[in-house]
């Protein structure tokens, strides 16, 4: 006796013979992506047409997107809706309005930094990055002295908070206890929401009264720069810390090993990537700082690049300058002005790419 060889029927979709998708009642999976092409093109053709006779830069990008997205959403659902169900057509709408709110949180940020790309672009040149502003009133001049300024008051308050809240964050897990610890995390979190003027103002008094009024430095600067700095730093590694498995370190302590040796061969490896974008976050959260450097480090037109005497122009306060005090030009001091905004943007970048780098080759799985 014989079997007969029954094989189910093969499903047919979009790229095999018998019935497409569309009469299978399921939409492509291209659609969606040709559907927000084509309201994308809508949405910039539309707004080029609005913006006809004006400036590149005033176009309106977040607009732009918002039409887009409302046209995708209408366009696809109706598309849902009719090919394939409304069950169907109703997970399409939720998932596209999921989407939507995560444009609307980005759209203050591509609005941004369009607005800023466009703009700086005008004098995102040799000089500017060659020259400083001294004896220049009108157009020229450069952001070089204000860039070694932010690079050496950045640099220098660094390397004055990370020691510092590094190791106060390996007592807070480690050693901590009783009263003092929490009297650190208390002091710790309201310092954490502290004004930046406030900072500014602490190091003005300080220096005030040990040498006397009238003094503006770079390491005044630094030194706001680190009252802000440290909280942050502290309270981003303490998390990094709390999140080490203790059986690593019973392991360590199992074989021998002392306290301070396993915080530093299995604790702080284990959550050195965590710890590095802390540190990041916290030099992202003060390089744009403009208020306590007015008061600590002040302005200038000139190169300075001794920290301990004379002011010292940073970036922040170069810009805010360029808008205040624009000089004979006006559109060559806003031109500078959007410039240096950009240059602390990209700035910014290359360190969160940096400390993507470090935390990556640090990180245990590529450790030796």
């Amino acid at each position: 006796m014989t079997t007969t060889d029954v094989r189910p029927p093969r499903s047919s979709d979009s790229t095999g013979s018998g019935r497409s998708s569309l009469t299978a009642g399921r939409l492509p999976v291209w659609m969606p992506w040709a559907l927000l092409g084509v309201s994308a093109l809508i949405a910039v053709v539309l707004f080029t047409v609005l913006n006809l006779g004006n400036e590149l830069a005033d176009f309106n990008i977040a607009g732009a997107t918002a039409v887009a997205a409302v046209v995708f959403a209408i366009g696809l659902v109706t598309l849902s809706a009719i090919v394939e169900s409304r069950r169907h057509a109703v997970n399409r709408l939720a998932t596209v309005v999921v989407s939507i709110a995560f444009l609307i949180v980005l759209l203050p940020l591509v609005s941004l930094l369009w607005t800023v790309v466009v703009n700086g672009l005008a004098r995102f040149d040799a000089t500017f990055f060659s020259w400083t502003m001294r004896s220049v009133v009108g157009e020229g001049g450069g952001a070089l002295h204000a860039i070694w300024g932010t690079l050496l008051i950045t640099g220098v308050a660094a390397l004055i908070s990370v020691p510092i809240g590094l190791m106060t964050s390996i007592y807070l897990v480690e050693y901590g206890r009783g009263r003092l610890a929490k009297a650190i995390t208390f002091f710790v979190d309201v310092m954490t929401g502290i004004p930046s003027i406030v900072a500014g103002l602490f190091i003005v008094a300080l220096v005030a009264l040990l040498l006397g009024p009238g003094n503006n430095t770079g390491l005044m600067g630094a030194l706001a720069l680190s009252v802000l700095m440290i909280p942050v730093v502290v309270r981003s590694s303490e998390e990094m810390l709390r999140l080490v498995p203790n059986e690593l370190r019973e392991a360590s302590y199992a074989l021998g090993v002392p306290k301070w040796l396993t915080i530093l061969k299995v604790v702080l490896p284990t959550s050195i990537a965590g710890i590095t974008t802390g540190i990041m976050l916290s030099v992202s959260r003060v390089i744009g700082e403009t208020a306590p450097l007015l008061l600590t480090a002040g302005f200038t037109n000139s190169l300075n690049m001794d920290l301990t005497s004379q002011p010292m122009m940073t970036l922040p306060v170069f810009v805010f300058d360029q808008f205040q005090n624009p000089g004979t030009n006006i559109e060559a001091a806003m031109q500078r002005a959007w410039a240096g905004a950009l240059t602390l943007i990209i700035i910014v970048m290359v360190l969160n790419l940096v400390a993507r780098f470090v935390a990556k080759r640090f990180a245990p799985k590529f450790g030796r």
